[in-house]
């Protein structure tokens, strides 16, 4: 018996008053607008409209209008209760060419979306770059090239100067795995390359991205704001307790979690890493000072979690018995990890096929807690696709999803509980969006949203967590 299933479902939890509850979106996913007042395309318009790469050609030209949209939205998280709201900036919408001087326009949107947030009451939480690389820097080389480290830092710098006097939070990347294992290694998510080596130089740069991320926000902020990167850190598991599985899970834990911990945290790579990768590269393009420069201060480590990862020996370096939510390959994504299987975890499964394991995030933030100590915490993305229909009466009822939040947020709690400094919890998403390669085929939204009509329905687990975030107090959905 797992430790959430010995805990009573009908207790209720009290999280702490000053805790932080929150939605969270993508750029490209929501907003829609791709031509308008300036905006260029990035290599998510590229690849959407390459056939044969996402779900029935589905692009997010439109997505579900956010851009003309958004004071409706933030009315509804206002009325839902939320205190926070995390969102991305459209890098081509700002700096179409990933160079020069920002697009006023482009801007102009984000500075009317953050007041309309602060009118309302909601903090805004911004994510810098959410996968949207400008095309142009693509064409150029993309996250392979150096370059692209210090065009990042210098779109940061642009950002925090337009934005730095009413947003407090700051996110520089959101999940670099996915940007340069599944963008470069695999091919399944923008802009689909397929070389291993590609991917590490990538991870290399987008570490250095980050850093230099960093120090622009922080020469441009105010003394008070906070900075953090958010991570999709793996919480793998043997799928046997042999030494030949452990041996799996080192691997997926050295490519997946410590390539980025490692720079950012400790300012050096993992040596088993540079190992397991010897055969691909020397790791020549790492020069005199990168790693200290990916390694700045954070005042948060934000966390995103879906399901477990359940490795053995003997894979044949495609990640097929897993489809991890964004496509299957026949190239792997785990550079150096090629001979590992992938396995479903036991449970309950979404509309993913994830497996639905909440113990999992208990363990993952105590084991960060414990190897980083000091370094608070939070949930920036943790959510579930389900089959949502409107009914009859015009609802939606979705039961499974507040069960998910419900069993997760326990988890959180049980990791408060024995110590673990978790400061907020961001359900993903507000909104049901473009899902990446699969396009409008999943729906992860408390919002249910008519892709005809573009009408925005609150789903019933939407008015469970908004007593939640009302009350800061977890009870049955």
């Amino acid at each position: 018996m797992t430790a959430s299933e010995t805990r009573p479902l009908n207790a209720v939890r009290s999280f702490p008053s000053d805790f932080l509850w929150g939605t969270a979106t993508a750029a490209y996913q929501i907003e829609g607008a791709a031509r308008e007042d300036g905006r260029t395309p990035s290599i998510w318009d590229t690849f959407a409209h390459t056939p044969g790469k996402v779900f029935e050609g589905h692009t997010g030209d439109v997505a579900v209008d956010h851009y003309h949209r958004f004071p409706e939205d933030v009315r509804l998280m206002s009325e839902l209760g939320l205190g926070a709201y995390r969102f991305s900036v459209s890098w081509s919408r700002v700096q179409p060419t990933g160079r020069g001087p920002a697009v006023q326009k482009g801007l102009d949107f984000y500075r009317r979306l953050v007041d309309e947030l602060l009118a309302a009451g909601i903090e805004p939480a911004l994510t810098l770059y959410h996968w949207d690389l400008p095309q142009d820097l693509e064409d150029a080389g993309g996250w392979p090239e150096r370059s692209t480290a210090e065009r990042f830092a210098e779109y940061a710098g642009l950002v925090a100067d337009a934005l730095g006097d009413r947003v407090k939070r700051w996110i520089t990347l959101n999940e670099p795995w996915c940007s340069a294992f599944l963008g470069y290694g695999s091919g399944v998510h923008a802009p689909g390359r397929t070389d291993p080596v590609a991917a590490l130089r990538a991870a290399h740069h987008l570490n250095v991205g980050h850093g230099l991320a960093i120090q622009a926000l922080r020469a441009a902020l105010p003394g008070d704001s906070q900075l953090a990167v958010s991570l999709n850190l793996h919480e793998v598991r043997p799928l046997t307790p042999s030494a030949e599985d452990r041996e799996a899970a080192r691997r997926i834990d050295a490519v997946g979690n410590r390539i980025w911990l490692g720079p950012m945290l400790e300012g050096a790579y993992p040596e088993d890493l540079l190992a397991d990768t010897a055969h691909l590269t020397d790791w020549s393009f790492v020069k005199d000072g990168d790693t200290a420069t990916a390694h700045q201060p954070l005042d948060l480590l934000a966390v995103n979690y879906y399901t477990p990862t359940v490795v053995s020996h003997g894979g044949n370096g495609v990640r097929g018995s897993q489809d991890d939510g964004h496509g299957l390959s026949e190239y792997s994504p785990w550079p150096g990890a090629e001979d590992v299987a992938f396995h479903q975890a036991p449970g309950d499964r979404t509309a993913m096929g994830w497996a639905v394991d909440p113990d999992s995030l208990y363990d993952l933030l105590t084991r960060i807690a414990a190897q980083y100590p000091g370094l608070p915490l939070v949930v920036s993305e943790n959510g579930a696709a389900y089959e949502d229909e409107v009914g009859p009466d015009g609802t939606v009822h979705d039961p499974r999803r507040a069960a998910y939040i419900h069993a997760h947020l326990d988890s959180v709690h049980r990791a408060i509980t024995d110590g673990v400094d978790v400061r907020g919890y961001f359900l993903w998403s507000l909104l049901d969006n473009f899902e990446w390669s699969y396009g409008y085929a999943k729906r992860f939204g408390a919002v249910h949203v008519d892709y005809e009509t573009l009408k925005r329905t609150p789903k019933s687990s939407a008015y469970w967590y908004a007593s939640v975030a009302r009350t800061g107090e977890l009870h049955a959905p």
